[in-house]
């Protein structure tokens, strides 16, 4: 039997299983659904064992465990090291949702007519994750696993990944690879396949202004009392200038400066603005002037506000001005911007614009560092000739805008750069009220992962 038809005749259970990993709610934010991800990583390891791996163990961290398997066949042979996490993002706001984000149903959308999966973590990362256990079970069941596979699977990849670090410099021998194979990422489109090889850095701060000593009574002291969430908005739109440049003293210091002749290639990636626009119910794209959207996206600096609050929100009206006003701020980061460094430049600068009247405080949470891959390696010519074999056409080299912070570190840890096999799509709304996953893309992402084995093994012969 060929791993295509294998994959046909079981598709079904394939997407059954997808749906008892997408129940368990493995948020790793939130500490109340600490059993469910504990959970979710006994599921992980028993699907490797179901699937023909030689061992499965749950590896203990200071967090949540990494769920780690191997099948060695022949110590001669390439190794694949395939990444994941299953852990995932909180699903707030609920109301938002159409359905309930951990009861999966599965909807026909306009970018997905033979039908997604709603639920969080569908595509980020548990649809993508599972697509490795189902090919590694699809070799082993049909033409024979060509190299030896290892899976390492972590659970706090949505807050960091603060304990992988370690682990991963503790265990280089149990880890030795010859590349690193994630599926974390998107592509342009089941017509226009691609892989991604750059990703951004992030780095991620909390913001508090503190007032006067408790909420006051607006009308008795607005006008001689400084409202922290006014003055919280005043710094926030400082940070950047008209142009949509980011005003922070340093900040693109280190930038990576780019070749005209590398961002004409960027651009070449087809993109139709109106659709883009048409998809998300914008008037107009905004960002960095001098740059496309493409551009924008994938390889300059960002500040964004991912969060605000302070005072009442509730039903009704309280007229209070409040003694608190908080934010939270991300920035993704491009090669040569440290996010360390970035955060401190962020908090010096952000301090300098409070007025004497507010008292501020600065917390930078995770971060990452940015990365690029090559695209002459083994790796990435394996996974070249795996899409060709399945989708009929060479991929389109992207970066992405999003941030995996451990490519750099497998990059400086392990000596290996990771192939980022993605298959899902950008408006699939990971991190979002109805994250979905096609259904065609789970089974293709199967079938070419296949392919890659095979690919990699032949060319490393």
């Amino acid at each position: 039997m060929t791993t295509k038809s294998y994959i046909e005749s079981n598709k079904d259970r394939f997407i059954n299983e997808l749906l008892d990993l997408l129940r368990i709610p493995s948020v790793s934010a939130d500490p109340k659904f600490k059993g469910d991800v504990l959970k979710t990583a006994e599921f992980v390891k028993d699907s490797l064992l179901k699937a023909g791996v030689d061992k499965a163990e749950i590896c203990p961290t200071a967090g949540y465990p990494i769920v780690y398997g191997e099948k060695i066949i022949d110590a001669s042979l390439p190794t694949v090291l395939v990444y994941g996490h299953y852990d995932v993002q909180p699903a707030d706001p609920y109301e938002l949702w159409d359905s309930l984000p951990f009861e999966p149903v599965i909807k026909q959308t306009e970018a997905h007519p033979q039908g997604a999966i709603f639920a969080r973590g569908a595509c980020d990362d548990k649809g993508q994750m599972y697509m490795h256990v189902k090919a590694f079970e699809t070799l082993i069941e049909t033409t024979g696993l060509p190299c030896n596979v290892k899976f390492m699977i972590e659970g706090e990849e949505e807050v960091g990944s603060e304990n992988l670090g370690i682990f991963v410099n503790e265990n280089k021998e149990k880890l030795k690879a010859d590349v690193i194979l994630i599926s974390d990422t998107s592509m342009i489109s089941l017509d226009t396949p691609s892989v991604t090889v750059g990703l951004r850095g992030l780095a991620y701060m909390e913001v508090e202004l503190i007032g006067p000593n408790r909420d006051l009574h607006s009308g008795t002291y607005g006008g001689a009392v400084a409202n922290p969430i006014n003055v919280l908005c005043e710094m926030i739109a400082k940070l950047k200038d008209e142009n949509g440049h980011i005003t922070i003293p340093g900040f693109y210091d280190k930038v990576e400066v780019l070749t005209s002749e590398y961002r004409e290639d960027l651009n070449k990636a087809p993109f139709d603005e109106v659709e883009y626009r048409k998809k998300l119910n914008i008037a107009a794209v905004a960002g960095e002037k001098g740059f496309t959207t493409i551009e924008r996206i994938g390889i300059r600096p960002t500040l964004d506000v991912n969060g605000i609050w302070g005072g009442y929100t509730g039903e009704g009206a309280k007229t209070v001005l409040p003694s608190k006003a908080n934010a939270k701020i991300s920035m993704r980061l491009v090669p040569n911007q440290d996010f360390k460094e970035i955060s401190q430049l962020f908090t010096e600068y952000f301090t300098s614009l409070a007025p004497v009247s507010v008292k501020v405080k600065v917390t930078a949470h995770h971060g990452g560092a940015p990365a690029v891959v090559p695209t002459d390696s083994v790796g990435y010519r394996a996974a070249s000739a795996a899409i060709e074999e399945t989708f009929g056409k060479s991929p389109i080299p992207t970066r992405d805008g999003g941030s995996i912070p451990i490519v750099s570190l497998f990059q400086k840890s392990l000596g290996l750069d990771a192939i980022l096999f993605g298959f899902g799509l950008d408006t699939d709304a990971i991190h979002s009220p109805n994250e979905h996953y096609g259904i065609q893309n789970y089974l293709k992402g199967i079938e070419t992962i296949t392919k890659f084995h095979e690919q990699f093994a032949k060319m490393n012969k």
